[in-house]
């Protein structure tokens, strides 16, 4: 069984992100946990309560864990060692093989850019052996790194893109348990359309991105057996 866990500034960021891919790999059989770093304080709409109970009922529905981080609140997260010792610890004790966080890239909120540089340096501690915040729990060396795109806009092209089309509905589903976002945004509209074109780029209806922080190591260049490569 693979342990994935999955990290989010705000409570909709992993639902709008890569939701497709965590319904996929639940229904696989994979483990799943979700980590948020915020109650979505400083949102327009909605309250941190109510926003929390929101990320609870999408986690519920894909059949993950969930647990919540406090970094200051929405807006005030920074990427220090403090806080990247709060996410080794998770990553020590719940030992996953693959981490997804918020691309690194900056875009039109700080706080995902900074979660997404503070992951990648929690996995890192993770394996350090010598640091004394973390001696409550070995060490846990994860297996891959990858990165989602928790904003709506398109820049770079991604490095691995996995189709969705069979969880597309449950995924949508997931996305509405967040009611409130729905009423500043057409989120809905604008995941839907990436993940249409994303789709399309590989001759299916839907798909979803991933970035990779370190080279994807194969045997053989053989054991690639699919290709978006389309002209």
């Amino acid at each position: 069984m693979t342990k994935i866990l999955a990290i989010g500034a705000h409570p909709d960021d992993i639902e709008f992100g890569c939701g497709g891919l965590m319904i996929k790999e639940a229904e696989k059989g994979s483990q799943i946990k979700y980590v948020v770093c915020s109650l979505g304080e400083a949102g327009s709409s909605g309250t941190a309560l109510g926003r929390k109970k929101e990320s609870q009922d999408a986690a519920k529905l894909v059949g993950a864990d969930i647990e919540f981080l406090n970094m200051g609140g929405d807006c005030n997260i920074i990427n220090s060692p403090k806080n990247g010792f709060k996410i080794a610890e998770i990553i020590r004790k719940f030992k996953p093989e693959i981490i997804l966080a918020p691309l690194l890239t900056e875009n039109q909120h700080p706080d995902h850019s900074a979660v997404a540089r503070m992951t990648r340096d929690a996995s890192r501690f993770a394996r350090y052996g010598g640091l004394k915040e973390l001696k409550k729990y070995p060490t846990h060396q994860i297996g891959a790194l990858y990165y989602y795109r928790s904003a709506v806009d398109f820049e770079s092209p991604p490095d691995i893109i996995i189709d969705v089309t069979g969880v597309h509905k449950k995924w949508v589903v997931a996305m509405e348990c967040h009611k409130s976002q729905m009423k500043t945004k057409s989120y809905l509209e604008l995941i839907n359309t990436r993940a249409h074109a994303l789709g399309k780029s590989i001759r299916t209806e839907y798909a979803l991105a991933l970035w990779s922080n370190d080279p994807i190591h194969l045997d053989n260049i053989s054991d690639l057996t699919l290709s978006s490569r389309n002209y």
